[in-house]
């Protein structure tokens, strides 16, 4: 498990035709450069260059893996086989993305890091029974990985110790598929094949629990 006190590093994966950066705080892609149509670079995430904006909160979770949970938990309470749960109220009246101090604001393990044609790192990190409020020791690991020449491809594990626990990590990127310096992405369009959506309250976007066809 990583030392907490140990200052972040920025890290890079590069195959000669796209670069990533990364940082083990938070397990964060601060940098993702691809060609465009010329074969030109360029940067299409938000991202700081160095780590010091993220050690200063300045980064509304660009980048990062946020949990245990991504997302709200309402009221900031759960009930797990008959226990109930109490977790921080750090977007109240809700807990979002795992609570005051989420997984984005941990120092990860540096687990592996390969060089070669799929250039990857793999990240470990130990979330303590208690932490944030959430039951079990849970063991993570996330693992970036360049498959082809312009393909990024994130694996996520996690595996709860000794206790059920809820879980949902997300990759919590902000995109600029123009380059993130070439201005807003309101004309921007995404299709996303899918049956069903899971509808939300009026507050701050909790989930209903229900699941509606389109």
């Amino acid at each position: 498990m990583a030392d907490q006190s140990t200052r972040p590093q920025i890290l890079e994966l590069d195959n000669g035709t796209m670069r990533v950066k990364l940082t083990n705080l938070g397990c964060t892609i601060t940098c993702l450069s691809v060609p465009d149509k010329d074969g030109n670079l360029g940067d299409v995430v938000l991202g700081f260059d160095n780590v010091e904006p993220y050690l200063e909160g300045k980064a509304p979770y660009f980048g990062c893996i946020v949990g245990r949970v991504a997302n709200r938990i309402k009221d900031g309470k759960f009930t797990i086989d008959g226990v109930e749960y109490s977790l921080p109220i750090n977007q109240p009246p809700n807990c979002l993305h795992g609570g005051h101090k989420g997984f984005d604001k941990k120092v990860w393990e540096i687990a592996e890091q390969k060089k070669g044609e799929n250039p990857s790192i793999t990240f470990k990190y130990i979330s303590r029974d208690g932490e944030e409020g959430y039951p079990s020791d849970l063991s993570v690991s996330a693992t970036y990985i360049l498959t082809s020449s312009t393909t990024l491809r994130l694996d996520m594990e996690a595996v709860p110790e000794n206790k059920a626990t809820p879980v949902n990590l997300a990759q919590h990127t902000y995109w600029n598929l123009a380059g993130h310096s070439s201005g807003h992405v309101l004309d921007h369009h995404i299709q996303i094949w899918a049956n069903h959506y899971t509808p939300s309250d009026q507050n701050w976007g909790n989930h209903t629990g229900q699941r509606n066809p389109f």
